[in-house]
C-alpha cells in the first residue's frame, strides 16, 4: 500500500541533474513563470483565502519582488518544476519587520497552519524550510572550520579555503516513531516537551551502527520499558521541525508492564482500541492530524496493521 503522509507529495521535477548548469538556473529565474518561496526566521510566507473560514494557501513572491527584499545578493534556492512553472525558495531573515514592507501574506510556523494546508503546498513549504534551515546552520567547513557557500541552486555548500574544498550537502536525521500494540490495546505517551495534555506513540532518533528495526525496539525499552517483538514498517513523513525524516511503524508488544522515562515523559499507558476511536467524544487529545503518529494511531484503529 502506498502511503503519502503530510509535509510529502510535492508532485514537483527536482530538476537535481540541472542544478550545476548555471544558464539554466538564470533562465529559469528569468521566467515570468518563476515562483519564489519566502522563508523568514523558519516561518514561511502565507495568504489566506475568504472561503467561509480562512483557507491558508503559499503567498508567492514573483523574482523580482524578492530580489528587492534580498539582502545584497540574492541567493535563489531551486525547488524544482512543473508545468514550466520553475519554484524558488529564498531567505528574508535579514529582515526586522518583514510584513511592514510585504503586502500581501504574512509569516506563520508552520504548525500553525499545518493540515490545513494543500498537501502539496505543505510538502512545498516543508521543503522550503528544511533547506533554508540547514544553509543557516551551516556557514563554516565541518572539516576546516572555513566559510562555506552556496552551490548548484542552493543543495551544496562548498569551503572557500582552496586546499580543502570540501562539499557538503543537506542532511536529513532519521527518526523512528511507532505504535506499540498488543491485541486490541496500544500504548499512547504524554511527552514532557509538549505543554498540552496530548497522548502520541513513541518515537526516537536512529543511531549510529543501528538498523531501523533496531532503533524502534530500543527506544521502546528506554522510554515505557516494554520489549518488542515483529516490527512492521508502515511509511515516512518529512517532519520540518527543524529537519528530519519519521520512519513510521507498527511494533507488537512482547511484555505490558510500563516503565516510563521520566525525563522524556509525562505519562505512558495502554489504551484499548474504543477509547482511541471515541477520543472525540470523550475529550481525549492525540497527535496532530497532519502528523504520521496520527496516521499510525487511526491506522491501527482501523485494522490496517
Amino acid at each position: 500500500m502506498t502511503r503519502i503522509n503530510f509535509y510529502s507529495g510535492a508532485d514537483i521535477n527536482r530538476a537535481a541533474p540541472l542544478r550545476r548548469d548555471t544558464g539554466w538556473i538564470a533562465e529559469r529565474l528569468a521566467s515570468p513563470n518563476a515562483r519564489v518561496l519566502p522563508v523568514w526566521r523558519e516561518k514561511n510566507f502565507i495568504s489566506f483565502l475568504d472561503k467561509g473560514d480562512e483557507v491558508p494557501q503559499i503567498a508567492w513572491m514573483a523574482v523580482d519582488t524578492a530580489t528587492k527584499f534580498a539582502n545584497g545578493d540574492p541567493s535563489f534556492l531551486l525547488l524544482g518544476e512543473k508545468d514550466d512553472i520553475p519554484y524558488f525558495a529564498i531567505d528574508l531573515s535579514h529582515l526586522e519587520e518583514p510584513e511592514s514592507s510585504l503586502p500581501h501574506g504574512m509569516f506563520l510556523g508552520l504548525r500553525d497552519v499545518g493540515g490545513a494546508l494543500d498537501q502539496a503546498e505543505g510538502a512545498l513549504l516543508s521543503y522550503a524550510k528544511g533547506l533554508i534551515h540547514w544553509h543557516e546552520r551551516h556557514p563554516f567547513c565541518a572539516r576546516c572550520g572555513s566559510a562555506t557557500e552556496p552551490r548548484d541552486a542552493g543543495h551544496v555548500r562548498v569551503c572557500i579555503k582552496e586546499d580543502c574544498k570540501a562539499s557538503h550537502f543537506p542532511r536529513t536525521d532519521p527518526a523512528v516513531i511507532m505504535l506499540v500494540y498488543k491485541g486490541d490495546r496500544c500504548v499512547l505517551a504524554h511527552n514532557r516537551r509538549n505543554p498540552l495534555p496530548m497522548y502520541s506513540t513513541l518515537a526516537g532518533f536512529v543511531e549510529p551502527g543501528e538498523s531501523l528495526e533496531e532503533a524502534v525496539a530500543r527506544e521502546v525499552q528506554e522510554e515505557v520499558g516494554i520489549t518488542v517483538g515483529q516490527v512492521r514498517y508502515h511509511s515516512s513523513q518529512p517532519w520540518p521541525f527543524p529537519g528530519n525524516i519519521m520512519l513510521g511503524f507498527h511494533a507488537e508488544a512482547e511484555t505490558t508492564d510500563i516503565a516510563i522515562e521520566e525525563a522524556e515523559l509525562v505519562e505512558a499507558r495502554w489504551f484499548n482500541r474504543d477509547e482511541i476511536a471515541n477520543a472525540a467524544q470523550t475529550g481525549l487529545k492525540l497527535s496532530r492530524s497532519e502528523s504520521i503518529s496520527r496516521r499510525l494511531i487511526n491506522d491501527w484503529v482501523s485494522g490496517l496493521v
